[in-house]
């Protein structure tokens, strides 16, 4: 299953009859600098009070990414190559601490 896929079925399942997709936020911005931005929102989750181990690597303008969990939102940005790896991440987080 494509990574897109998997967020969406994701998405749908976290938020059946749930307070959890009236408050809190998926969103998926442009930077200026260039670059993305994911943040998702995931208190009242499986996934609130997981542990993410901070990831990151610099190479240059046209080569990195940043990923962190902070209050039970995983926020991640990257150059304007790395939107598919940032999804990625998230998803094999999850996987891991959800299994």
């Amino acid at each position: 299953m494509n990574t897109l896929k998997w967020l969406e079925n994701w998405y749908r399942s976290t938020c059946s009859d749930d307070p959890w997709d009236n408050e809190n936020v998926i969103s998926i911005c442009a930077l200026d600098n260039p670059g993305w931005h994911v943040k998702i929102e995931f208190s009242e989750t499986p996934l609130e009070g997981k542990a993410f181990e901070k990831y990151s690597y610099d190479n240059g303008e046209h080569d990195w990414i940043q990923c962190r969990v902070f209050n039970d939102t995983f926020e991640c940005v990257g150059d304007p190559s790395k939107l598919e790896d940032i999804l990625v991440i998230f998803k094999q987080w999850v996987t891991d601490v959800t299994v």
